[in-house]
């Protein structure tokens, strides 16, 4: 175990004293040393290690200007700060910085070197090196730029507790504190760049997407976290796919593939800028230009990837930025920049043969081809303002600001430590650190509880993650004018701290889909004003237009639908509605389902035609049933009215005009009352009406039947008794309608069953007591008909019994054919049915009862006699004897038939009624009797005359 320990160590020993190792680094010595790791490549060279000799170290290619630049803000940081006379006074802070290559073994490599020392250090190893009083520990590491770098970088200082500060890391998998001890950083996490992203295509409206992420720890938890927030959204990724700057030329191509024949239009990326680029490369030499860039901000400003060349394909992109600071003095300091003066900083001189492209005099390139045919020899003198480098944009300094912020909260926490008075410390005891004796673990609790103000007035403290807060700007890829080069114009920002649904703020009109800048408008600025204002669609189906909804395909995501249009009683007022809401029960969809209007109101009203005809044929009712009362009033002493009985007759005339008076109630706008009031009283009145008809007609039969009429039988039809018969058969209809009121009473209510119409109609509350009261009425009716047809022929009333037959005959049709007709009609037709059954059977007991009186007491008053009523009575008396005496003669005929000589009588009846000198004769025989009338005597005499046969002849 010493044995490899001892080995690793000499290994970090040698990459410390190497004067390139790994190749090249910024190094200055100081009292307390700072650790650095920057992307000053974009990558390695690939290389296959076939191990038949010994591995080369990698080389490392494309310079990276931005990567330098954020360099360049910590060596600037530390000079701020040395040259400070309040922030670590009397106390030198020096470097040494290293170039990751935007790798993880070349950062592993610098680390090592970091660990080696202060594992040296803190084991007094001095017999296995000679390296005391040589170099300090690393007590701090800046760094370092790449998720997936940082993780590595992590887990290895995390076994000594050196505190690592990175600047652009942003994975959310670095907020675990349990895996990562000692990591922090001064960039939000990569989960509120994710909740971001979805805001954005949530704000305008896109459900169909495409995902792409790096294949390492920054993209692929940044991806899986976005796609938890679509999910929560409803919105769709189509594709999701990895990618690398590895990747062979072959995997790219299929990947464009499908992203080309992907109908999603909006690709969101969460990969850095070497990641993105092969993909981007192969989009343009395809020039697949219908396509919208929604960047993470690890490219979303990347000049790999915002070249003119590429503009294209790229232009429009929609970006996630940090916050940008100030840094007061960095411009100048990054003009200064001179190989001869930053002796130092080892990557200046790469640095300046890139930017003027170019070769100095003692360049290792140089010495390595031989040969200056490719580029010019440097004098080191050169400009640098004179060249357009992405080095000197300053103009929006937000990872370089991280760094500047990371090397002063390591410079706060040593000045706390410096100033930190015993008792009040944050070790053991509350005591405080020697910061001449200082260890890493040391300055990491410190720097967990940092909290102080920067020069700019900001708040700056870690979180519980370890993490500092901050807000993201939202930029827009422009098109410069002039040249051609991408602008990067702030369109919006995004505020982690606000409350959902107000974090994300966007200036559309400041949004160019195409890309073009504000030079532009003026030429073109109709084309302009339309990718102002129309966002590109990215949706798997067309939006459904108002008045349909979004029905689901079979084996299809959610987002993929078809518009189906909504049904009758539903509506949708707005675009891709998913649902159709249905309208409220007093209103109605459109024809286009796009609105509810509210249902027409009926019911049988007074102002309608069928209501003013109904209302006229009640009003005439009653006005011709009132005539015939006063008509009956008028001649209550003729014969003809008191052989009707006029007591009954006034009786039943009220009671039809009551009834014709029910009908009124069922006309109008149904209220409580009368839904309550309208069934009781026409079953009442046609009750009363037909109690009526019923004790006339029984009456007259039991009177003419009679044999001998007796005392008994005019008592027992006396007046008072019929009275209290027909108060009697009313009564049960009123205790019928009593008990339905009383259980469950009619009221009124909406009938929203019909599509477009409300029926305001009666609710009967029992359909049951509507029945029994119809079918007591029925009942009376039934058995006053039977009474009425046998005895149709009796003489009474000039053949009253004949036209009650008749009514009741109507009646019976008219409320046979009302209870289908009740129960398959709906709304205010219910009400018409029922009115038009009492006005049919009202008028038809009034016309069969009484217009035939009221014609012969009007037009024919000769027949309104007495002798006229006596002579149709004896007419039937003269009948009732005949066949009284047929029956006889044929009962003797029977008895006498064993005698042959026997013969047959012949009746003959003579009828003889003398009053005031008229005579009306009966002789058997004739075809019509004669009948005479004496005065003041009736005189019935009745003769049989039998021809006999003498059995002797």
């Amino acid at each position: 175990m010493r044995r490899i320990l001892h080995f690793l160590i000499l290994l970090g020993s040698s990459y410390v004293i190497s004067p390139y190792g790994p190749h090249q680094r910024a190094q200055m010595t100081g009292d307390i040393l700072l650790g650095g790791l920057f992307p000053i490549h974009f990558g390695v060279a690939s290389k296959d290690q076939d191990l038949a000799a010994r591995p080369q170290s990698i080389q490392c290619v494309r310079f990276n200007f931005r990567g330098f630049r954020w360099l360049q803000a910590m060596i600037f940081a530390i000079e701020e700060i040395n040259n400070s006379s309040t922030l670590l006074p009397n106390i030198t802070l020096g470097y040494r910085i290293f170039d990751t290559c935007n790798t993880v073994s070349k950062a592993l490599q610098a680390t090592l070197s970091f660990v080696a020392q202060n594992k040296i250090d803190s084991l007094n190893l001095d017999e296995f090196c000679n390296c005391t009083d040589h170099i300090p520990s690393t007590i701090a590491v800046v760094g370092a730029a790449g998720s997936a770098v940082s993780t590595a970088v992590a887990n290895l200082l995390g076994l000594f507790y050196i505190p690592q500060i990175s600047y652009a890391s942003s994975s959310r998998l670095l907020s675990n504190k349990n895996q990562y001890k000692s990591f922090m950083r001064t960039i939000p996490t990569d989960d509120y760049q994710a909740t971001a992203m979805a805001d954005i295509i949530e704000y305008f409206q896109w459900n169909w997407v495409i995902a792409v992420a790096s294949d390492d720890d920054y993209g692929r938890p940044g991806i899986e976290k976005f796609e938890k927030e679509m999910e929560e959204r409803d919105i769709c990724i189509h594709l999701n796919e990895l990618i690398s700057q590895y990747f062979e030329d072959h995997e790219i191509q299929a990947l464009v593939d499908r992203i080309e024949n992907s109908t999603a239009k909006v690709i969101v990326v969460f990969a850095s800028g070497p990641d993105v680029e092969p993909l981007i490369k192969e989009m343009v030499r395809r020039n697949i230009t219908d396509r919208i860039w929604l960047a993470s901000e690890a490219w979303a400003s990347s000049s790999l990837i915002a070249k003119p060349e590429y503009l294209d394909v790229v232009a429009g992109t929609i970006g996630f930025a940090l916050k940008a600071g100030r840094i007061p003095g960095f411009r100048e300091f990054l003009q200064q920049v001179q190989p001869r003066k930053d002796s130092h900083n080892e990557f200046v001189r790469e640095f300046w043969e890139e930017t003027f492209n170019c070769y100095l005099e003692d360049s290792p390139m140089l010495k390595e081809s031989g040969s200056t045919s490719l580029r010019p020899l440097c004098t080191g003198e050169e400009d640098i303002t004179s060249v357009e480098t992405p080095y000197l944009d300053y103009t929006h300094l937000r990872i370089a600001y991280n760094v500047y912020v990371a090397v002063y909260s390591i410079a706060q926490a040593l000045q706390d430590i410096l100033t930190c008075t015993p008792g009040h410390g944050l070790f053991a005891n509350n005591s405080c650190a020697d910061i001449k004796k200082m260890e890493a673990w040391q300055v990491l609790k410190q720097l967990r509880h940092l909290n102080y103000t920067s020069s700019m007035g900001e708040k700056m403290n870690f979180d519980e993650n370890a993490d500092m807060a901050a807000n993201y700007t939202i930029i827009n890829w422009h098109r410069s004018g002039e040249h051609g080069t991408v602008v990067f114009k702030e369109v919006g920002y995004y505020n982690v701290q606000a409350k959902r649904g107000a974090k994300l703020i966007i200036d559309r009109t400041k949004i160019l889909w195409n890309g073009y800048s504000s030079e532009v408008r003026q030429t073109v600025l109709s084309r302009i004003q339309f990718y102002i204002l129309q966002v590109p669609f990215s949706n798997c189906s067309e939006d459904c237009e108002p008045g349909t909804r979004k029905g689901i395909i079979d084996s299809m995501p959610t987002c993929c639908f078809e518009c189906k249009e909504c049904s009758d009683g539903e509506y949708s007022n707005h675009r891709d509605a998913s649902v159709c809401t249905k309208c409220p029960n007093n209103s109605w969809s459109n024809g286009n389902h796009t609105f509810c209007f509210l249902k027409e109101i009926e019911f049988l009203s007074w102002t309608e035609p069928f209501g003013i005809a109904l209302t006229i044929c009640a009003v005439l009712g009653v006005v011709l049933t009132t005539f015939v009362m006063g008509v009956f009033v008028k001649f209550r002493n003729t014969p003809i009215v008191k052989a009707t009985n006029r007591e009954l007759s006034y009786v039943l005339l009220f009671s039809l005009i009551c009834c014709f008076s029910s009908s009124l109630i069922f006309i109008g706008e149904p209220q409580d009352w009368t839904c309550r009031l309208r069934q009781p009283a026409f079953g009442i009145s046609f009750v009363l009406c037909i109690s009526c008809i019923l004790v006339k007609t029984n009456r007259v039969l039991l009177v003419f039947e009679a044999k001998i009429p007796t005392s008994l039988h005019r008592k027992w039809w006396g007046l008072n008794l019929q009275f209290l018969l027909v108060f009697l058969c009313t009564f049960v209809q009123v205790m019928i309608c009593v008990v339905w009121l009383y259980n469950a009473p009619p009221s009124s209510y909406m009938n929203h069953d019909i599509d477009e119409i409300i029926f305001i109609t009666c609710n009967e509350g029992s359909v049951m007591a509507l029945g029994f009261l119809i079918g007591y009425t029925c009942l009376l009716a039934a058995i006053c008909f039977f009474f009425a047809f046998k005895s149709r022929k009796l003489p009474e009333n000039f053949t009253e019994a004949k036209f009650i037959t008749f009514s009741m005959l109507i009646f019976f049709i008219v409320w046979i054919s009302f209870i289908p007709a009740y129960f398959s009609t709906y709304g205010k037709f219910v009400s018409a049915v029922e009115v038009i059954a009492i006005l049919a059977s009202s008028f038809g007991m009034l016309a069969c009862i009484f217009f035939n009186k009221v014609y012969i007491i009007l037009f024919k008053p000769s027949r309104n006699t007495i002798e006229e009523v006596r002579c149709s009575t004896a007419a039937h008396a003269f009948k009732v004897a005949a066949k009284a005496t047929l029956k006889h003669h044929t009962a003797s005929r029977k008895k006498s038939s064993s005698n042959a000589d026997s013969s047959a009588s012949t009746p003959s009846s003579s009828v003889s009624l003398k009053t005031n000198g008229n005579d009306c004769d009966l002789t058997p025989g004739k075809h019509l009797p004669r009948v005479s009338f004496g005065s003041g005597t009736v005189t019935l005499s009745l003769s049989f005359e039998e021809s006999r046969r003498s059995s002797l002849m």
